[in-house]
């Protein structure tokens, strides 16, 4: 049995690993057009900043592909003849394969911005990008701005801000990443792009990007006609799938390449999974496409049981949701439900450091008392302390008694379990709650 993999992300490296488990004996492909060997993608920016090298955001020695009888290919997929079962690659390789798994991820979105075309404007989600980005603001960059916030703008923005270049970034919010953070949230955030400079140009869009003589932006033109002159423009409006081989392959998409909840697509043999992967079927409060590191190594391995055991597919259950970032010197967690805006229904927790960077909120549903989402900033909690408790609809009572459990910081960080529970008795008196100390556990 031969098994392709286009893609050697998370997703494609997670199937193709769980697929050599599972059949020893199989022909295992891995095709890339980006890079020959698999790098851990959240880690570019600590290349770019220095602290790493390229060969130190690879995960496995290039020894091991070949020890593990893993073909890798660096080439990009063309063509796609779901009749045939065939792939056809830039270097004129054709690939029979018996399963195929399209794992292509996502790229930055560009825009249609007039000027977006420009020398110096890029997004930042690949190794070409980095390697672009790398060039382009070696030298001659004093001004960059940012369009986008989320992780992907502060990630830039920290970039180029330790290069000691001056940061205006354009946020269509009135707050930072105001579809996701509650106002509470951002204003830490906003704190921390004070402390290191970084301007924030709020409810302010982008209308146009002009150009220098000699093809490169030298400035943005903003909807009200401001024109804030940059050298080098980062483009942080999210991702989209990339769905270019699905597309010539026929493959039924919509935002992303439609699957079922076995990962399959609308062609037989042919699966597709992670970023560029779209259920047609997810439960309610879920998202269609799910583009986060997490879901990718679950699809992975979810297809790659499904490729190696046809008669018995697997189910894709993607769990309690989970994202965690870094804002600068902010750490950032989130698990279950916490939108910015809180749902009808529900209550809110939230608890503030009076002079500290730390904040800890919790989501539950009047009545049941069940926790239905976490926000922490500045603060570690374990993640399957919190999957249980979410899952279970553990009572917030409850989950405030025993939130020593879910600690993680060092032994000598600083804890604040017992001003959390002390200010939750004020604000919900009706719901007092006594602090269970485990033993080791000291609240300070």
């Amino acid at each position: 049995m031969h098994l392709v993999f286009i893609g050697n992300g998370i997703t494609g490296v997670t199937a193709a690993l769980t697929a050599r488990r599972l059949q020893p004996e199989a022909r295992i492909t891995l095709v890339s057009a980006e890079s020959a060997h698999h790098f851990s993608r959240p880690a570019l920016m600590y290349v770019y900043l220095g602290d790493m090298r390229y060969q130190d955001i690879k995960p496995y020695e290039d020894w091991f592909w070949t020890e593990n009888r893993l073909e890798l290919v660096h080439a990009t997929a063309t063509g796609l003849d779901t009749t045939a079962n065939t792939v056809q690659l830039d270097d004129g390789t054709t690939l029979r394969y018996d399963k195929l798994l399209l794992a292509t991820g996502s790229r930055g979105r560009r825009g249609t911005w007039p000027g977006s075309e420009l020398g110096g404007v890029q997004t930042f989600v690949t190794l070409p990008d980095l390697e672009l980005m790398t060039r382009d603001t070696r030298q001659g960059v004093q001004q960059a701005v940012i369009v986008g916030g989320g992780l992907i703008g502060v990630e830039l923005a920290e970039m180029l801000a330790a290069k000691g270049v001056a940061v205006t970034m354009l946020i269509r919010d009135a707050r930072y990443w105001g579809a996701v953070l509650p106002p509470e949230e951002a204003a830490l955030v906003q704190r921390q792009l004070d402390a290191h400079h970084i301007v924030c140009r709020y409810e302010t869009e982008l209308q146009e990007i002009l150009a220098d003589e000699s093809g490169r932006v030298r400035a943005v033109r903003t909807k009200t006609g401001e024109e804030l002159p940059c050298q080098w423009l980062g483009l942080a409006i999210g991702v989209e799938p990339n769905l270019d081989l699905a597309k010539v392959g026929g493959l039924e998409t919509d935002k992303g390449v439609l699957v079922d909840q076995h990962l399959q697509t609308s062609a037989p043999h042919v699966y597709a999974a992670g970023d560029c992967a779209q259920l047609r079927a997810f439960a309610e409060g879920e998202v269609a496409v799910e583009q986060l590191w997490y879901t990718g190594r679950q699809q992975g391995e979810t297809v790659a049981y499904t490729l190696c055991n046809a008669d018995a597919p697997r189910s894709y259950q993607r769990g309690q949701w989970f994202n965690s970032a870094k804002f600068f010197d902010l750490e950032y967690q989130t698990y279950g439900r916490v939108p910015a805006e809180l749902a009808v229904g529900e209550h809110s927790f939230c608890w503030q450091h009076p002079t500290r960077e730390a904040l800890l909120r919790i989501n539950f549903r009047p009545g049941s008392l069940a926790v239905t989402g976490l926000n922490v900033l500045g603060l570690r909690q374990r993640h399957d302390t919190w999957a249980a408790w979410l899952q279970a609809g553990t009572p917030v009572t409850e989950v405030l008694a025993n939130l020593g459990a879910a600690n993680f910081d060092p032994e000598f960080f600083r804890q604040y379990e017992a001003a959390i529970v002390t200010y939750f008795n004020q604000q919900f008196p009706q719901h007092a709650v006594q602090l269970r100390r485990r033993k080791g556990l000291f609240s300070r």
